[in-house]
C-alpha cells in the first residue's frame, strides 16, 4: 500500500461509513492519531472510533496527495457531511473545543465541512501509523 491507495481506501471507508473497511487499512497493531492528543491503537480501537461516521449522511471526501514515498506520504483531505444525529453534533462540539452553534430544539442539524492533512507510514502493505490534523465548522448557508 502507498499513500494513493491508502487515501482511496480512507475515502471509501468514510463515504461508505464502514468501520471494518477503515480498520482493514491498518496493521493489527496500527495507530491512528485523530488529534495530536488522541490515538487509537489496534483493529478494535480503530473500528470503534470509526463508528462515529455512521452518524453522518451525504458524505463527500476529496483528497490530494502532497508527497509520496514508497513507505510514507502526506495528503490533504476535505470532507462535507450532513450531521445525522444530535449525538454526533454533541461529539463535534466537544472535540473542536467550541461552543454549540446557536440552534433551537427541532431546528435542522448542520452540514459540516472538515479540512485536514494526513501523514501516514506503511509497512508490508498496510498502514503502520497515520496522523491527522484537521479543523471543522458548519458549512455556511
Amino acid at each position: 500500500m502507498n499513500i494513493h491507495e491508502f487515501m482511496q481506501g480512507y475515502k471509501s471507508a468514510w463515504e461508505q461509513r464502514d468501520p471494518s473497511m477503515f480498520a482493514a487499512l491498518f496493521h493489527a497493531d496500527g495507530t491512528y492519531h485523530n488529534t495530536p492528543f488522541q490515538v487509537q491503537n489496534g483493529t478494535k480501537e480503530l473500528a470503534e472510533y470509526w463508528k462515529r461516521v455512521q452518524l453522518q449522511e451525504d458524505i463527500l471526501v476529496t483528497f490530494e496527495v502532497l508527497a509520496a514515498e514508497p513507505d510514507s506520504g502526506i495528503a490533504r483531505w476535505h470532507v462535507t457531511y450532513q450531521v445525522a444525529s444530535e449525538e454526533l453534533f454533541q461529539i463535534w462540539a466537544r472535540s473542536t473545543g467550541t461552543s454549540l452553534i446557536a440552534r433551537k430544539p427541532g431546528e435542522p442539524l448542520p452540514r459540516m465541512v472538515l479540512d485536514g492533512v494526513l501523514q501516514a507510514s506503511f509497512v508490508d502493505g498496510l498502514c503502520a501509523e497515520a496522523r491527522i490534523w484537521w479543523h471543522s465548522m458548519p458549512q455556511p448557508t
